[in-house]
């Protein structure tokens, strides 16, 4: 049974270790498509990096405030396998499961991979509700996915009482979850860029449930006195953000990104 096993991991693996001919480099991006999404350069979320200790996570993040995290991993080799060729080639006709970008996502549909990234991963439509607008991010198969999985190094610093677990997710530009919460966890972005928005669990903020994250930032975000306007900074490849427990947040991606969150349970 354990030999089986050992063979059935490896030829999950193989397509995973296909490399590009000599003299050949991956594309700039990963080959994923620049988005035309401003970006703000503000940035009022902290930042650490990886002079950070445990003990302090523990005392000033863990349980009160977000923080992004800069060189604490190395993902340059999962990085490697994220490219659009190399997934493609590894997992192009196997099945994910989409779901809508809105807050509830209740909708969820079946398709190809190479379907998903050749003929629906586009720039999101400013007229389209999230409700409306179908997003691969969750509800992996982890028997498909899980070599994949392996070569992600995860953030070093855990929640006492919690058990990490991991989900994948490649989005175009403009598209984004609005406003919702859960447990903690950590968000990294692979290629690609994030922008991120959040409030405190005891500061529910103003927003429709099935308008996309792009809406809401042309049409309430402007009008927001600055002492009601979220924490909010631009995630780019290598850094990772911790969100505590409960607290609101919403996501746009400005580029087409690829991107894997470790959620805390």
């Amino acid at each position: 049974m354990a030999a089986a096993a050992r063979r059935l991991f490896s030829l999950l693996l193989l397509p995973l270790a296909w490399t590009r001919p000599a003299g050949c480099t991956d594309p700039p991006g990963g080959g994923w498509l620049a988005g035309t999404v401003p970006e703000e350069e503000r940035c009022t979320v902290e930042r650490a990096d990886a002079s950070l200790t445990y003990s302090l996570f523990l005392q000033r993040f863990a349980f009160s405030r977000p923080v992004i995290l800069r060189g604490v991993t190395d993902n340059s080799a999962f990085r490697a396998l994220c490219t659009r060729e190399k997934l493609l080639a590894a997992f192009g006709a196997r099945p994910v499961r989409l779901s809508t970008a809105n807050t509830y996502s209740y909708r969820k549909v079946d398709v190809p991979f190479q379907e998903y990234v050749e003929q629906l991963l586009k720039p999101q439509d400013p007229a389209r509700l999230g409700s409306d607008t179908l997003y691969f991010f969750g509800d992996n198969n982890f028997t498909e996915w899980g070599p994949l999985f392996q070569q992600y190094v995860p953030p070093p610093f855990g929640i006492p009482g919690t058990s990490p677990a991991y989900s994948f997710g490649i989005a175009g530009s403009g598209s984004g979850v609005p406003f919702h919460w859960h447990g903690p966890g950590y968000s990294e972005v692979i290629f690609g860029r994030k922008r991120w928005f959040l409030y405190p669990p005891d500061k529910t903020p103003h927003f429709h449930p099935n308008e996309t994250t792009l809406a809401w930032l042309h049409r309430t975000y402007p009008a927001l006195p600055l002492a009601e306007r979220p924490l909010e900074c631009t995630l780019r490849p290598g850094e990772v953000l911790y969100f505590p427990d409960r607290w609101w947040h919403a996501t746009l991606n400005l580029d087409t990104s690829v991107f894997i969150s470790t959620f805390l349970g």
